[in-house]
């Protein structure tokens, strides 16, 4: 047997410790990525219907991928672009005020990030300290609440249910855990769910935010995708930047995902210590892509109404089949997900314990990929990301695809 080497008594206890890399349990993506393998390989030369995928399926706008060619072949656009380019932040700024009615201040306000998710693991770095909470909303994007138990803090879990409309109990939190708490994550239009928060929650929210002295961090990734109304920024509700910051995204509004852009904007002091703790993380993004990004932003009164408007489409076909078959499916109030109660049976017989347990079902026999979550309910998730190309393609290879692989299930709910 192979000496064990000397670093796996090195590991951080973060990660596993001395039990890093000797872990068996498989991860419900990692189930999903082996059960596709299995359905190509048992169905060669039938297409698997992939509604797992969480990225849109088409490229950035073409005068967006112009400016970004223009603005690679420019000397001054090599070096490092450390905290952002003054051009980036500007068209944030506008793009802000444009769509949401938000006015923000260029220099202290704003700051760009390699994406929404690198700025979710550098902003618990800012506020916790050993014991300190963040409140986490699930199902949802847990990356903020890993990075806040590898700095020693503490995550509470606040279920998103169906009858509360998908938006957290705050007064279901204890006092202790509000007086611990540092960070509340919210994230609307919400991943999974689908759900869209209103003025009034997030008034209320900002209400008990100041009065606990939290900082909320709004993941407003999905908020350019709406179908219901004007699209709706946390930092709009008036007292909203005393306790507040807002994550904004390239990626699901402008078809920019690989891009990695994004921005934090909101309280001042926030901001600061972001750039702060983000001056020692990276270097910034490229500065071509910073400046391609403002054709987009200013642009987004053309861009993303034809993004909604083609995923508000496709989810309206796919809850018309599932409504067929007796699932309890809505077009959402924004994003592009459809997240639905997951049937407990068939009617000839076959049990579903889980949202997992149903999502590999429909892999295996219907080579149907989604995504399950178990977190509070067993609930199943279709993105209407598929990859077609224009609404013929849409309609015949995907959507009536989709509804005739299911056309003959019988499910108990």
């Amino acid at each position: 047997m192979a000496q064990e080497s000397f670093l796996q008594q090195n590991f951080a206890a973060r990660i596993g410790g001395t039990s890093f890399g000797k872990d068996t349990k498989i991860y419900k993506f990692e189930k999903i990525k082996r059960a596709k393998r299995a359905a190509a390989a048992e169905h060669p030369g039938v297409e698997l219907i992939d509604m797992g995928v969480g990225e849109p399926d088409d490229m950035a706008f073409p005068a967006v991928v112009a400016r970004l060619t223009e603005e690679c072949a420019k000397w001054e656009n090599r070096t490092y672009a450390d905290n952002g380019c003054a051009e980036f932040k500007q068209a944030a700024v506008r793009y802000m005020k444009a769509l949401y009615g938000v006015d923000l201040d260029a220099d202290t306000e704003i700051v760009h990030a390699i994406g929404s998710k690198s700025a979710l693991t550098l902003l618990p770095s800012c506020f916790i300290n050993p014991g300190d909470i963040t409140i986490l909303t699930v199902p949802g994007y847990g990356v903020m609440g890993t990075w806040t138990e590898y700095l020693g803090g503490e995550v509470v879990k606040l279920p998103l249910l169906e009858e509360n409309n998908f938006l957290p109990d705050l007064e279901s939190l204890t006092a202790e855990q509000c007086s611990r708490a540092k960070l509340l994550y919210l994230n609307y239009p919400n991943n999974p769910t689908g759900a869209c928060a209103t003025a009034e929650f997030f008034s209320k929210t900002v209400a008990f935010a100041k009065k606990h002295n939290i900082l909320i961090v709004s993941d407003a990734a999905y908020a350019p995708l709406n179908f219901k109304g004007k699209p709706l920024s946390i930092l709009s509700i008036p007292g909203a930047k005393d306790c507040c910051v807002e994550l904004h995204s390239m990626s699901k509004g402008f078809n920019m995902t690989g891009w990695r852009l994004s921005w934090v904007c909101g309280n001042a002091l926030a901001v600061k210590a972001f750039a702060t703790v983000k001056d020692n993380a990276d270097s910034g993004q490229f500065l071509a892509i910073q400046k391609a990004a403002c054709a987009a932003l200013d642009d987004q009164a053309r861009i993303t109404p034809e993004i909604s408007a083609k995923y508000e489409r496709r989810l309206t076909s796919m809850v018309e089949t599932l409504k067929k078959l007796g699932f309890n499916a809505k077009v959402p109030g924004g994003s592009f997900y459809l997240y639905v109660k997951a049937p407990k049976a068939t009617a000839d017989g076959l049990q579903f314990a889980s949202g997992e347990e149903f999502s590999q079902w429909l892999i295996k026999t219907k080579l149907i990929s989604s995504v399950p979550w178990d977190d509070a309910g067993h609930f199943v998730r279709f993105s209407a990301t598929f990859v077609a190309r224009g609404g013929r393609e849409e309609e015949d290879r995907v959507l009536a695809e989709f509804s005739r692989r299911l056309g003959d299930c019988k499910f108990v709910f």
